[in-house]
């Protein structure tokens, strides 16, 4: 069996490193991996691969900076000629990004089986591009792996179990990540107190609203004059910052840093306040609590059980759920599999008739 793995940005690389070192167990499964350039980083080079132990590309497409018709054309066309070329039985994507839709669509139309990893996610807010692609993806994948029940359950209500689409609740791909990366972490290079909070802030939903990127801002400052907020500043919301002459005075602000040093950041942390969908779940992972700087989440059972709060974007909400939400800390409640997702993944798609 050959299976045809796409990714494109850098938590696609650290969820698909998991499944590629079970597929590795396999020697009746060949996998080829394309890097689609989506996400362009510096950081995805030798010593990134080889300190992730995470498998090279066989095709690195380099199609980034793009806007979004673009961007995923031009995917769709070079991807649809590797498939002619590599001729795999199965195309898997992950998530939500313009290149799994672009190798989802790529494989359909070749009439290759799509497997599609974090299936079944909503967030219900059909402006973000994520959720346009990921409904897409669902849609047109032979198998469905989905991370939770609350994505099994939203895959029924749209009716996806009575198509010819098999779904499977697999747990997550990122618990198996955390569970192997966490004894690699690294410390970066930076001052910490014995206690701080660690922040990051990248939506598109705040950092294109001013008033929101305010409010946030106004509030992580507030809180950082009773405890120290680390935040790796994005590029792109670091020179949003700049134009909007935001007030910061007492933010811990770095560089952004390599996945194995921000594992180190979110074990020793003692919360996460964040608008990243990857970050909320990691802070699960390594037993954290989570304030989330957005108005919904896919990640409803993290909020359900209480390990995971909503604050939107609004200043005095914020610094009320930092001074008074009581959170769980009984993380021993089984959410995303256990570290057996990629197991039951291998073991899906070699069952598969």
């Amino acid at each position: 069996m050959k299976v045809l793995t796409i990714l494109g940005a850098r938590p696609q690389f650290i969820k698909a490193g998991t499944v590629s070192r079970e597929i590795a167990k396999y020697d009746e499964i060949e996998e080829v991996i394309i890097h689609t350039g989506q996400h362009f980083d510096a950081n995805m080079s030798d010593i990134f691969f080889d300190e992730m132990k995470i498998p090279k590309p066989d095709y690195n497409l380099d199609i980034n900076g793009l806007g979004h018709g673009a961007m995923t054309g031009q995917m769709l066309e070079k991807i649809e000629e590797v498939l002619l070329k590599e001729k795999p039985d199965w195309v898997m994507v992950y998530g939500d990004t313009n290149s799994t839709i672009a190798g989802a669509l790529a494989a359909s139309k070749l009439h290759i089986k799509v497997a599609h990893i974090e299936a079944g996610l909503r967030s219900f807010n059909m402006n973000m591009p994520e959720e346009v692609n990921r409904i897409l993806t669902d849609r047109i994948s032979n198998i469905l792996f989905c991370p939770t029940q609350s994505a099994v359950e939203n895959l029924e209500k749209e009716g996806y179990d009575t198509l010819d689409i098999k779904i499977v609740k697999n747990g997550d791909v990122m618990q198996d990540g955390a569970l192997f990366y966490k004894d690699l972490a690294v410390k970066p290079d930076v001052d910490l107190a014995d206690e701080y909070i660690l922040s990051t802030i990248h939506r598109a939903e705040n950092t294109d609203d001013p008033e929101r990127l305010q409010a946030i801002f106004d509030a992580l400052d507030e809180i950082a004059k009773d405890i120290q907020i680390v935040l790796p500043l994005h590029p792109r919301t670091k020179k949003i910052i700049q134009n909007s002459k935001l007030n910061i005075q007492n933010l811990t602000i770095i560089e952004p840093i390599g996945y194995l040093k921000m594992v180190y950041l979110i074990k020793n942390a003692k919360l996460i306040m964040t608008d990243s969908g990857g970050l909320q779940k990691e802070a699960f992972f390594f037993e954290k609590p989570c304030i989330t700087l957005r108005d919904e989440t896919e990640w409803v059972e993290l909020i359900d059980n209480r390990f995971n709060v909503l604050a939107g974007a609004d200043k005095g909400k914020i610094i009320d759920l930092y001074r008074n939400y009581e959170f769980s800390n009984d993380f021993s409640i089984d959410l995303y599999g256990g570290g057996k997702a990629s197991e039951t993944i291998i073991r899906e798609l070699l069952d598969y008739e």
